[in-house]
């Protein structure tokens, strides 16, 4: 009996120490630093520690060129966490359009109509998919936290865009810039009418599934309406490899995702500065093109109108760029509403940190 005892005293024993020995490798494993190019990027590393309490206290900030030469990771939260990105969305969806305009299925110039006959039904048949892109539809709708809101009345992304059709025009197509989730929504709609395909399951098929991006998805946990507009959950990894493809004009990892042609569209200057209306906190004073922000001043846009610096901010905070002409992507991944001010210009700074690193590889 003693011997018994003992024994089983000594297999726990061993058993002990294995775990105690596990926990403290686990400890030790958990505390090195995973982060990147700190020395290299000394006053952006700054830059992401100093307005770690203002960006919510979780926030990953990641720089990619030709590799991933700056990582941080801030508080409870890392590259792989994830968290919803809101209008950072819109980027997604519009490079899902794109696609189909590379098949040939459609054409940007192509009437809603077309598709959803609804919009002539009421009148609006000048509507086209490049308007839906550009937020010039002309119809009237909410913005900000209450266009969020106003959207748990649908059922469907087809219920949406069907009820779009019947709003009130504010402005005749193609005239006046007002940044809101219906063009965006409207084109999503056209995806699965074309496809035969929910959105969800479409953007994860075509786009999600050749970018290696897993985590990222725009299905809703309670059957909700899908929101191409700004309803992704996605993580900083994950992201950055969209970024990537676009940084090297549409090929990733070897395989053309997007044409060239294709991403040197999504990068034209669509809007004229007298007739932007409406803008968010994040777009004052900047120009739009298909699904993003156009961040570098006139001077810089070339003689095309093609932009050199692109962004897609969303409204929790989280901010992707892709500045072509310094060769390099970068983003700044968070999960706190940053109440509607999306905190532009410390963004902003955050950006002339990288650039005080990365000449410029391109003159306009």
């Amino acid at each position: 009996m003693s011997y018994k005892v003992n024994s089983s005293c000594l297999k726990f024993s061993t058993i002990s120490l294995f775990l105690l020995f596990f926990q403290i490798g686990f400890s030790q494993v958990k505390k090195v630093s995973k982060d990147i190019g700190t020395t290299q990027f000394e006053g952006l590393d700054g830059l992401v520690q100093q307005n770690q309490k203002l960006l919510g206290n979780n926030i990953v900030a990641m720089v990619w060129t030709d590799t991933l030469v700056y990582k941080r990771e801030l508080g409870d939260f890392d590259s792989k966490t994830v968290a919803p990105i809101a209008s950072c969305s819109k980027w997604l969806t519009a490079a899902l359009v794109m696609m189909f305009v590379d098949e040939g299925k459609i054409s940007l110039d192509d009437k809603v109509s077309k598709y959803i006959p609804d919009f002539e039904l009421y009148g609006k048949n000048y509507i086209t998919i490049r308007h839906c892109l550009s937020h010039y539809t002309g119809i009237k709708s909410e913005t900000g936290l209450r266009g969020i809101l106003s959207r748990r009345k649908f059922n469907s992304l087809q219920e949406e865009a069907e009820s779009y059709a019947k709003d009130e025009i504010q402005s005749n197509a193609g005239t006046e810039f007002r940044y809101s989730s219906v063009g965006l929504n409207i084109a999503g709609r056209i995806l699965e009418i074309v496809s035969k395909k929910k959105f969800d399951m479409l953007i994860k098929q075509k786009l999600f599934n050749p970018l290696g991006m897993r985590k990222t998805t725009f299905s809703t946990l309670d059957g909700s309406a899908i929101n191409p507009s700004g309803g992704a959950m996605s993580t900083a990894d994950d992201y950055m490899h969209f970024l990537q493809m676009l940084l090297n004009n549409g090929k990733y990892h070897g395989s053309q995702i997007l044409s060239e042609a294709a991403v040197k569209q999504m990068r034209q200057m669509q809007t004229k500065p007298e007739e932007i209306k409406y803008v968010p906190a994040a777009g004052q004073g900047e120009g739009y093109a298909l699904g993003s922000w156009v961040l570098d001043p006139e001077t810089n846009v070339s003689k095309d109108g093609t932009a050199s610096v692109l962004a897609s901010p969303g409204l929790f905070g989280t901010w992707p760029m892709v500045d072509w002409c310094r060769g390099y992507a970068c983003i700044f991944f968070v999960k706190t509403l940053l109440s509607g001010e999306q905190k532009k210009d410390v963004y902003l700074q955050m950006k002339d940190a990288i650039d005080e690193k990365m000449p410029k590889k391109c003159s306009n």
